[in-house]
């Protein structure tokens, strides 16, 4: 690389990495339900971010910036051709790491079914511990409209496992 203060060096690059894959390949695998598809995305998002050379204020910004970036890369794998004549396996793995927050089999498959506008912002606010006002910045929606997906996507949660499966279980 050239030594030019926007470019970052392989060292910087490589914490950015170490600091935020597992968080990207979480959300990757939220979208794509397949974690082939997910490695795949996680490395073209980090792409875009060498290629970008965004300057961040601090961890925060890059974490933010990372996370809308894998959520609009992640939609448009999902409209391509390809990713719309596929044929869905039908047992989905377990997710490797879920930094001490592992939802049972039955909560992940149920979560991963959900329709994509809540099983994002349940994801970002239970496993990533995002406040409704930094996803309703991060994810363009007004804080009323964030809190109402939590609310239908914690009932639909709780009609699907049934109230006293989610009260005993911690995800």
């Amino acid at each position: 690389m050239e030594n030019n203060s926007l470019l970052r060096t392989d060292k910087e690059l490589a914490e950015l990495y170490q600091r935020h894959v597992d968080q990207v390949y979480r959300l990757c695998y939220i979208y794509l339900k397949n974690p082939v598809d997910a490695e795949d995305a996680v490395q073209s998002v980090f792409l875009k971010l060498i290629k970008s050379q965004m300057v961040f204020n601090d961890h925060e910004h890059e974490k933010a910036w990372l996370i809308v970036t894998t959520r609009n890369h992640c939609k448009d794998v999902l409209t391509n051709w390809w990713t719309t004549r596929r044929v869905a396996l039908n047992a989905l793995p377990e997710v490797s790491s879920w930094n001490g927050h592992e939802p049972s089999g039955k909560v992940l498959a149920r979560l991963l079914s959900l329709p994509e506008k809540y099983k994002i912002v349940l994801y970002l606010y239970y496993f990533e511990e995002y406040s409704v006002k930094e996803l309703s910045k991060m994810l363009g929606h007004k804080e009323s409209t964030i809190q109402t997906q939590l609310s239908r996507g914690r009932k639909r949660l709780k009609i699907d496992l049934g109230v006293n499966y989610l009260e005993q279980q911690k995800y």
